[in-house]
């Protein structure tokens, strides 16, 4: 990575593509888990918040590796674990009193900065603190926001009706039956486009650091090898592509920029059915001043 790429007090514009083999790449749990797709378009969608989940789910595991601290890289929102509960902690670890009516701008500072000391994704992503018993806590604001990703061709979602060899139920077992029928949808094939923005002045409360960041674009690179279920298939990150400003505020708008990256099919290609149906191009020739292009993952 460049140096300006992990620079915590510059903004930074992204953007990722990933595709799906034979998979669901984000169910939609009003529809029956199917994979979610624009009814009017028929591309389909993946939303920013499986998006972080990833995210969530995998940085952990990238601090880990990096040898970074520890005890900066917890996770907020985390299964199995209450928001009110970790909220609660931030009083007691800043020695406000939890009963409290009314606390200090400044209490309230301690203890919103104590969160984000310790929960990367609060780091990142921001959180709202105002529920429980820590309503003066208010909302933080994350410098990091991802967009919806958006397949580049239509999907067609396809449902599989699959059998298992025993019942849920044991009285259905007695009945004689011995089999279960059921569904699970797929993808033929994807390759989704999605992308990020990075505001340095937001990022300067919330205190990133350049590790942060340089876990953040390893995290990317690497989500998909460890979320591997039967449901979503193969799911592989297939680019990763960064402007970089050189400052806070930005030397060019964010999505001119962005249209710089390019995706076609390839000569002679009817349906997609893997990558390299596809041909991705980058045009960062006569780039504006100060702003630098870097290619993580292609």
């Amino acid at each position: 990575m460049k140096p300006q790429t992990t620079d915590p007090a510059v903004r930074h514009d992204a953007v990722i593509f990933f595709d799906v083999t034979d998979g669901n790449p984000n169910g939609d749990p009003d529809g029956g888990n199917r994979p979610r797709v624009d009814e009017a378009t028929g591309h389909g969608l993946v939303t920013d918040v499986a998006l972080k989940r990833k995210i969530r789910d995998t940085i952990g595991l990238t601090a880990d590796a990096l040898d970074y601290q520890a005890d900066r890289y917890n996770v907020f929102v985390e299964a199995g674990h209450a928001l009110n509960t970790r909220t609660a902690e931030s009083y007691k670890a800043t020695g406000i009193e939890l009963k409290s009516r009314k606390i200090s701008p400044e209490q309230a500072e301690a203890a919103r900065r104590w969160m984000t000391d310790r929960y990367i994704d609060v780091r990142l992503f921001g959180a709202v603190l105002s529920t429980g018993e820590t309503k003066a806590l208010g909302q933080i604001r994350g410098p990091l926001q991802f967009g919806m990703a958006r397949s580049i061709h239509p999907v067609l979602p396809v449902s599989h009706a699959i059998t298992r060899v025993t019942q849920t139920r044991q009285e259905d077992i007695d009945k004689g039956e011995k089999t279960e029928m059921g569904s699970k949808w797929t993808v033929p094939y994807g390759l989704y486009r999605a992308q990020f923005h990075y505001s340095a002045a937001l990022a300067q409360k919330t205190g990133v650091t350049t590790e942060d960041l340089t876990a953040l674009y390893k995290t990317l690179q690497f989500m998909f090898d460890h979320d591997r279920t039967a449901t979503r298939g193969i799911m592989t990150m297939r680019g990763l592509y960064v402007f970089s400003h050189s400052n806070a505020y930005g030397n060019a708008p964010a999505q001119p920029l962005l249209d710089r990256v390019q995706v076609a099919l390839a000569s002679g290609v009817g349906t997609p059915r893997t990558f390299t149906d596809y041909k991705i191009t980058s045009d960062v020739s006569e780039l504006p001043a100060g702003v630098t292009f870097d290619i993580l993952q292609d």
